[in-house]
């Protein structure tokens, strides 16, 4: 089996990657989803996070006030660097665990989403890397659609490596302007590459 790590830039289309991957039969780990379960109600981890910073990180159901919390760690490297201890080694246990399991149930091959991927030096644990760009234009125009503003937007980029990093140091990029047939054509391509 051979694993391998999908990364790129808020916006640029990597949950449309898994989503399209997932239909065509592949094996796709979500860290987004995992980071998600993490910080359900009753979890240690969301526990961890109202220890650090305080009720407010709540709504008044107990789900984990994303909102909040956002403005919180995108304005503070300090709070964004805690929270990242709190949830970054527990995702990677579990996308790992994921992968061995992907291969001990006879899978090919094995995606994983991972938008921090080169940031947090995992390129070395998988066979190849696919990055997934757009234009800043349109990445803007994709976040502002989402109800993001331009602060919120440069924001979060600052805290990533750009696009262009990680196109260098992929094995594989998928450019995803234009029609969603576009960006399935290069997946294909992509896919008959990769063997597994």
């Amino acid at each position: 089996m051979i694993a391998i790590g999908i990364t790129g830039g808020i916006g640029m289309g990597k949950s449309t990657a898994a989503a399209w991957l997932c239909k065509r039969g592949e094996s796709v780990c979500d860290t987004d989803i995992l980071a998600r379960d993490l910080v359900m109600p009753g979890q240690p981890a969301l526990k961890e996070i109202v220890d650090r910073f305080g009720p407010t990180a709540l709504e008044p159901d107990g789900q984990l006030d994303r909102r909040w919390l956002a403005e919180r760690v995108f304005t503070d490297d300090s709070a964004r660097n805690q929270l990242e201890q709190i949830l970054h080694p527990r995702i990677h246990e579990k996308w790992k665990s994921w992968v061995t399991q992907a291969g001990l149930q006879g899978a090919t091959r094995a995606f994983v989403v991972i938008p921090l991927l080169f940031e947090k030096g995992y390129q070395s644990e998988f066979d190849q890397v696919v990055c997934l760009g757009c234009t800043a234009g349109t990445q803007r125009r994709r976040l502002r659609e989402r109800g993001w503003n331009d602060s919120q937007i440069s924001q979060r980029n600052a805290t990533q490596l750009t696009t262009d990093f990680k196109m260098a140091h992929s094995n594989f990029v998928v450019w995803t302007e234009g029609l969603l047939a576009v960006h399935e054509s290069q997946w294909t391509l992509v896919l008959a590459r990769l063997g597994g």
